[in-house]
């Protein structure tokens, strides 16, 4: 019986030593960056937000200037944005314009099943294919 409590005392006394022990801290910085960065232009049409695009391209904002290697009226028609899509298009928005995936904003349309973006895209192709036959 002396001989279990000597060695439980014994073990108690080990185990608190091991709970008092300081942690060793890592003074390493680690710098994290974005690997996709899209510009806020592109953020609102993703979003819907009509107003803040509406604001931006009165402000001067490029339709056509890609983010993250895609135009706005590709995400316009990604997200099957209508009215956004069609607001880009009325401002001049290149629709032959293909992403560094080389595709288009019709294709974007297809691929994720925007049916709506993909019937105004096709008419406005068409359109432009008309006007510049004149």
């Amino acid at each position: 019986m002396k001989k279990t409590i000597i060695i439980s005392a014994m073990a108690l006394c080990f185990s608190m030593a091991s709970v008092n022990a300081t942690p060793q801290t890592l003074n390493e910085n680690y710098n994290v960056e974005a690997y996709f960065k899209v510009n806020s232009f592109c953020v609102s049409i993703a979003k819907g937000d009509l107003e803040t695009v509406q604001k931006l391209i009165s402000r001067g904002a490029d339709v056509n200037e890609k983010s993250n290697g895609m135009t706005p009226v590709m995400y316009a028609a990604k997200f099957n944005r209508t009215d956004i899509l069609e607001l880009l298009i009325v401002h001049g928005a290149d629709l032959k314009a293909k992403s560094d995936k080389k595709m288009t904003a019709l294709k974007y349309a297809q691929i994720h099943g925007a049916k709506d973006a993909e019937t105004i895209l096709v008419k406005a192709i068409a359109e432009a294919k008309a006007e510049k036959r004149k």
